[in-house]
């Protein structure tokens, strides 16, 4: 009798812990996505994606991120660690070191190994420049590092970061189409991942090549197929359907699958067959997949946010996660597991576009920013005092300025007066200015959370609102700023215990972690905001 008691007890236990929490939590990160897509593109995504996300889960129309700059890296290890550059350190997708003089990529780390061989300086990576811990970090340890983490991405970064410093494994492309790992994680890849790679799936992607997946007349919601704005994926031809692949891919490899829809396909395939793999959400002790589909960023990038190439991505994107949910219900079942979905940063018109319809903004080349600085100090004070200009910001070479017996406060305040005289200057800010803070300025709050007094600039620059600085090309567009179209993302919440719902309430990125950690019933993240998304916890 007492062993039946006994065995009864173990199975309450149990059941009452899969009802504390989830078998699985998958967090999705679609790379360079506005809300505004999921309206533009309803009428044509299916019933069992995008729309079964906002049908049956929760919706928040209204999310936004609150710093600058809004880039790929500190997009991601906010939407983890639920607190913004100025505390997680993740200030830009590289950014420049002052005491070596040279740019260091976010998630460089020399003391780690690739674990395939040929891909030395693609697998050298880990999370260690990450400051704080991540939701992913906060289960691992919730659960006595028995539940796994598992972090994928086409791009190193959208998998490093969000899989924290605690996980089982993240996993990256390289240049090859091969998926890889460091020793950061292990001596040694898992044989399901050297399986998967030699299987080269994605060449039946580039054999079949990309077509309009609907008839041309469903893709009303763009401009033409061939309109000035875009760039090129095949340099010696228009950037027009279809596109032969293969052509491509003998000419440059295969870079080119990250800049279609089958990119995210082929993230999809190792995604669910690490679902399968590494069993996940087989038992009641909650696991984390992290998955960051990337080739909504590169299409943006080359064909900006009003072409048929990106609406065809995103189309091409509802059926893919249609697909995986369909696979973990079938694997997890529909009510064990736990699904958000956002995006890192939104994205910009094409300023071109834009100019061309008689809104006065332009398209500002980086490098044309940089000369100038360095041509106006050499003509002023005889020397250029410029040592870098990047992610907004200006870094002035202060032991030249010492050097010259020039004070370093009249020196910033000579270069904001001349970077205001440009017309696609807002504003700008020296380090005083931004860590002195105002309460009436909007921006400079932004600024604030995404400057590191110890690795950001001596200035930095805010751009009127509709300006493009890029890389020159002056085609397809970029992201960065603290404006509206860069910082309004959508956010879906779906499955265990989330409630049906919408709300238009503004929200800000930073409330998604602790949000998650409430519902998991686990601490934190330690740099965390601590503010949570009240309308997931309201009982009806």
């Amino acid at each position: 009798m007492r062993k039946i008691i006994l065995f009864l007890v173990c199975v309450f236990a149990i059941q009452s812990q899969a009802q504390q929490r989830p078998k699985l939590v998958v967090g999705i990160v679609v790379d360079q996505m506005r809300m505004e897509y999921l309206y533009r593109f309803s009428d044509d995504f299916s019933a069992n994606g995008f729309k079964r996300l906002m049908g049956e889960g929760f919706t928040f129309y209204n999310m936004n991120y609150n710093y600058m700059p809004t880039f790929t890296a500190p997009g991601h290890a906010s939407i983890y660690t639920g607190t913004t550059p100025a505390t997680h350190g993740i200030i830009g997708n590289d950014w420049y070191i002052r005491s070596i003089g040279k740019t260091m990529y976010c998630t460089d780390d020399a003391s780690v190994k690739t674990l395939v061989e040929g891909t030395e300086k693609e697998g050298a990576m880990s999370p260690k420049n990450l400051l704080t811990t991540t939701i992913t970090d906060e289960l691992r340890m919730a659960t006595n590092f028995k539940g796994k983490v598992i972090g994928l991405s086409i791009k190193d970064r959208g998998a490093i970061l969000p899989a924290g410093h605690f996980a089982n494994w993240a996993f990256w492309s390289t240049k090859s189409g091969a998926f890889i790992s460091s020793s950061f994680y292990g001596d040694k890849m898992p044989d399901w991942v050297t399986q998967f790679n030699s299987e080269k799936n994605y060449m039946k992607y580039i054999d079949k090549g990309w077509s309009l997946l609907r008839p041309i007349e469903t893709y009303n919601e763009s401009l033409p197929d061939d309109n000035p704005y875009e760039g090129r994926l095949d340099k010696s031809l228009p950037p027009v359907f279809p596109y032969n692949l293969s052509k491509i891919y003998k000419e440059s490899g295969m870079e080119v699958l990250k800049t279609t829809p089958f990119g995210n396909d082929y993230l999809a395939e190792l995604a669910m067959r690490a679902v399968d793999k590494e069993e996940l959400g087989k038992d009641n002790i909650t696991d984390f997949l992290a998955v960051s589909f990337s080739s909504t960023d590169y299409v943006g990038h080359t064909f900006g946010p009003r072409s048929m190439e990106i609406q065809d991505t995103y189309l091409r994107l509802d059926l893919t996660i249609a697909a995986f949910l369909d696979y973990l219900d079938s694997k997890v079942g529909k009510d064990n597991y736990l699904l958000f979905l956002t995006a890192d940063h939104a994205v910009a018109e094409n300023a071109i576009y834009l100019k061309d319809r008689k809104l006065n903004v332009d398209n500002i080349p980086s490098k044309d920013i940089s000369a100038s600085l360095s041509k106006f100090s050499t003509d002023t004070f005889g020397a250029n005092l410029i040592l870098n200009y990047s992610n907004f910001n200006v870094f002035l070479d202060k032991a030249a300025i010492k050097q010259k017996g020039l004070e370093l406060v009249k020196v910033k305040q000579v270069f904001k007066d001349f970077l205001m005289e440009q017309p696609y200057v807002k504003r700008i800010y020296t380090q005083e200015d931004i860590l002195a803070g105002a309460a009436q300025d909007y921006y400079l709050n932004f600024i604030f959370k995404g400057y590191d007094p110890k690795q950001s600039g001596d200035l930095v620059i805010l751009e009127g609102p509709g300006y493009l600085e890029s890389y020159g090309f002056g085609t397809g567009t970029t992201h960065g700023t603290p404006n509206s179209y860069d910082t309004n993302v959508p956010l879906l919440f779906y499955g265990w215990h989330v409630p049906k719902g919408e709300s238009n309430k503004k929200e800000y990125i930073t409330e998604i972690a602790p949000t998650v950690s409430k519902m998991l019933k686990i601490t934190t993240p330690n740099g965390s905001e601590g503010e949570v998304l009240e309308d997931l916890f309201i009982k009806k």
